[in-house]
Order: structure tokens, then C-alpha cells, then sequence
């Protein structure tokens, strides 16, 4: 979310929102302006909240701070605050105004919107294939299928989403850290310091139990959130530590799990999420319908007929067959990134 404050021609004060519990982007960007706020049009991405949450009332500080008029590309989302700012302001006799670039505005908070509306997480699911669409060898070597291109935009979707999931089979296998990588972001040092400091939740879906108290995921306290089965027997040393959160599910939840799942993450205020699995997981997700974004990229290399393929799906005929619509395609180093939407979405060509 950002803000711009304009008076007599000049910009007077810019801010952004950085993370959650912090100043939003239009108290930032009245503290950079200080007194030249004071008759000032505001330009801000979303509308002004009007309630206390983790802060207080934007729409109040813009008030006090007397600014002239406020125009936002949106009105916010959120129940507790639809239109309720506006008419603060309005009430306040400031001008306001809204839907100037509106369809930009949600694609950029396009989690944040997503989880107001839906009460779920915007959900990428990110794969690698080669070119005859395998995904790793028939042993489960997959290292590497694509460039270090790649693997950089890899790191800025992490980078990007609030929780990266994965189930208990690729964490096995790959022995993977899920976390955002400073190496391998491909940004200037200072810059992707800052980043990594702002690591995502992990999300490890494992029925049995399976983890392993030697995981390298474990080895980064940043914070973790372990599904198990309500039977599962799990080990003490990895549930009784500090930063992981044990939810357990029940067999009626068998059915309806990756809904559960997604609403609790929506709880905890994850806007985005990146599933990075194996074929039976993104399977099911695709299955069950619970994605939004399907991130694919594609290596110049073919693994051969008896490599693992890339979703689980039970389709067995045509009439079966699950249709995407193309966003956008791009070259990123030696290999293509294919980003799909569900058929039935709509999207604006400025998305």
C-alpha cells in the first residue's frame, strides 16, 4: 500500500505500509510531510481505515494533519471499513474520490483483496518441468531441472508471499529450508538484507507425523505451522518448540483439509501463498480447486518417459481435462515462466 501527498504542484510526503503492526502508508507519508500536509491532496493506494486495529484510524491522522482532499485507487475490502473512511473524512468536510487506477490497485494487493473477500489466501502453486513435462527423475532426483535465472524468481516469490506449504514427501526428499535465500535473490545486498528479514511462515502438511527432528528445516526458528492428523503421533522435540504451531485435524476435516487450512492461515493474516510440492499435492490443490495462480517454469531439457510427472490428477478422459487461461509468458534466463489462471477467472490485461 502507498501513499503520495501533493501540495501546490509538489509531492510533500510519500510512505508505504512495510509490514503488519507498523505505521500504514498514509501515516508515513504525513511524517515525511510534516506542516505541508496541511492542505495537501492525498493519493493513496487504498482507502483510509476508519477503526483501530493493530494501529489507529489513518482516516483520523489525515484529518488532523488538515488535508484538503483524498483520492484512493479503492475503497479497502475490509467489512470493518468499506466506505466508513470515506465517510469520516467526508463527515470531517475533506473531499474524497476513488476508483483512479482501481484495477492496477488490486492486482498489486491482490492477497490482501483476495483474503477480504474470500476469506482465503491468494494461492500460487510454483513447479518446474522439462520440456516433456516431468518434473524429476524416476528416482526423485530433481536438482536442478532449471537455471540459477530461475531459481533467483523462485526467491522473489517466497520473498513475496506470507507463507510458503509444502507436504511432508518433497520435505524428505529435498531436505528443503523454505526460506527466502539472500544469495539468490539477484538484488543489491543492503536490499535483499532487508527482505530476509521478513521471512514467510512455513506450512508443512504431514498426516503421520513424519517430520524429522534433524529436518534443516528446523534449524531456522523463523515460525512454523505443522498439520497433522488428530491421531498422529508427533515428536516432542519439534512440537514443543517455541516456533512451531502443531494444528491438528480430524477425520471428519479429512475431506474439506486444504479449505481449513487456508481459512487458518487467512486468520493469522496471510495474504499470499506459495505452494511449492511434489505431484500429489499440487494435484490436489488443482483438484479441489483451492489455487489461483499457476506459476510453471519450463527447462530446455527432456527427462525421458519414465520421469515423474507433474500433477496427480484423476482424469481419465477428455471431458475431464482441467483448462487454463494464460497470463503472462516470460523468458527468465535459459527457461520460459508460464503463469495460468484458472479458466473461469477474469483478468484485466493491466494485471
Amino acid at each position: 500500500m502507498g501513499c503520495v501527498l501533493v501540495r501546490d504542484g509538489k509531492i510533500v510526503g510519500r510512505g508505504w505500509h512495510q509490514k503488519a503492526g507498523s505505521g500504514h502508508a498514509e501515516i508515513n507519508a504525513l511524517a515525511e510531510a510534516g506542516e505541508a500536509a496541511s492542505g495537501a491532496t492525498v493519493y493513496v493506494t487504498l482507502e483510509p481505515c476508519s477503526h483501530y486495529g493493530r494501529t489507529p484510524p489513518c482516516a483520523d491522522a489525515l484529518i488532523k494533519a488538515k488535508v484538503l482532499k483524498v483520492i484512493a485507487a479503492m475503497k479497502d475490502p475490509n467489512p470493518e471499513v468499506f466506505g466508513r473512511g470515506f465517510e469520516k473524512l467526508e463527515a470531517a468536510g475533506i473531499e474524497t474520490a476513488s476508483g483512479l487506477l482501481e484495477m492496477q490497485a488490486r492486482a498489486l494487493n491482490i492477497g490482501f483483496v483476495h483474503r477480504m473477500e474470500k476469506h482465503r489466501p491468494y494461492v500460487r502453486i510454483k513447479m518446474a518441468m522439462s520440456v516433456d513435462g516431468r518434473t524429476a527423475m524416476e528416482s526423485g532426483e530433481s536438482q536442478w531441472i532449471t537455471g540459477p535465472a530461475a531459481r533467483s524468481d523462485v526467491q522473489r516469490l517466497r520473498a513475496r508471499s506470507s507463507a510458503v506449504l509444502t507436504g511432508i514427501g518433497t520435505l524428505l526428499q529435498d531436505d528443503a529450508a523454505l526460506t527466502i535465500r539472500t544469495d539468490q535473490l539477484g538484488l543489491e545486498v543492503s536490499f535483499a538484507e532487508k527482505i530476509v528479514k521478513r521471512q514467510p511462515l512455513r506450512v508443512i502438511l504431514d498426516s503421520h507425523g513424519k517430520m524429522r527432528s534433524e529436518s534443516r528445516l528446523l534449524s531456522f526458528e523463523n515460525p512454523i505451522l505443522w498439520v497433522v492428523d488428530e491421531c498422529a503421533s508427533v515428536d516432542p522435540k519439534i512440537s514443543n518448540l517455541a516456533y512451531v504451531e502443531l494444528l491438528r485435524l480430524t477425520e471428519k476435516d479429512r475431506n474439506k483439509r486444504l479449505p481449513i487450512i487456508l481459512a487458518k492461515l487467512a486468520d493469522l493474516g496471510c495474504n499470499e501463498v506459495l505452494v511449492e510440492a511434489g505431484a500429489t499435492l499440487a494435484g490436489t490443490f488443482i483438484e479441489a480447486e483451492c489455487w489461483d495462480e499457476l506459476v510453471l517454469y519450463m527447462a530446455p531439457k527432456l527427462l525421458g518417459s519414465t520421469a515423474r510427472a507433474l500433477a496427480r490428477l484423476p482424469i481419465s478422459s477428455m471431458s475431464e481435462t482441467k483448462n487454463l487461461t494464460l497470463k503472462e509468458l516470460r523468458q527468465i534466463g535459459d527457461d520460459i515462466r508460464l503463469t495460468y489462471l484458472p479458466e473461469s477467472t477474469k483478468f484485466s490485461s493491466d494485471h
